[in-house]
């Protein structure tokens, strides 16, 4: 089967976004947020930092959370079990899926975040760079990602996270 080219419906332009102008709140670029792309997804680049927390063991309601790596080591947590993602991997964890993520290695990890549908996560990492930089309590932090769609589980169980 084919499409159509004869009569092409109409549409709205397309957008396009320079990384040099996207917002940035903590380590993550608000590349393709989901009120610019229609709600549909939405995209962020991050980064990781080897020895420090990533993301605790946490979950979402209302998207899905797909992680691809653009370089480094990105162990991602799905459930209770870790696995280590390089360069061009790719792990999606489903709606209510409890996960979590770390840099592991010697270098920082940089990858993508795709929210589906385009959730408003940028209110999130605003309100958390802004947290983690003043130096807020976990409980404060954990009661800001409830009102994100996020419900961190600080006491969440899991396999030990892999060293490589």
């Amino acid at each position: 089967m084919s499409f159509p080219t004869e009569a092409v419906p109409a549409s709205e332009p397309g957008v396009y976004r320079f990384r040099d102008r996207a917002e940035q709140a903590g380590p993550a670029v608000f590349t393709a947020p989901g009120d610019v792309v229609g709600g549909g997804f939405g995209l962020f680049e991050s980064a990781a930092t080897p020895g420090r927390i990533g993301a605790v063991p946490h979950y979402h309601q209302g998207f899905s959370e797909s992680f691809w790596v653009i370089s480094g080591r990105l162990a991602v947590m799905s459930g209770t079990d870790w696995a280590v993602l390089g360069s061009g991997d790719f792990a999606h964890v489903p709606v209510n899926g409890v996960h979590a993520f770390r840099a592991v290695g010697d270098e920082v990890a940089r990858f993508l975040i795709l929210f589906v549908p385009g959730a408003p996560r940028e209110e999130y990492f605003r309100r958390l760079a802004e947290l983690l930089g003043r130096g807020a309590s976990a409980a404060e932090i954990d009661a800001m990602a409830l009102e994100c769609d996020q419900v961190n589980l600080r006491d969440w169980r899991s396999d030990p996270v892999p060293e490589a």
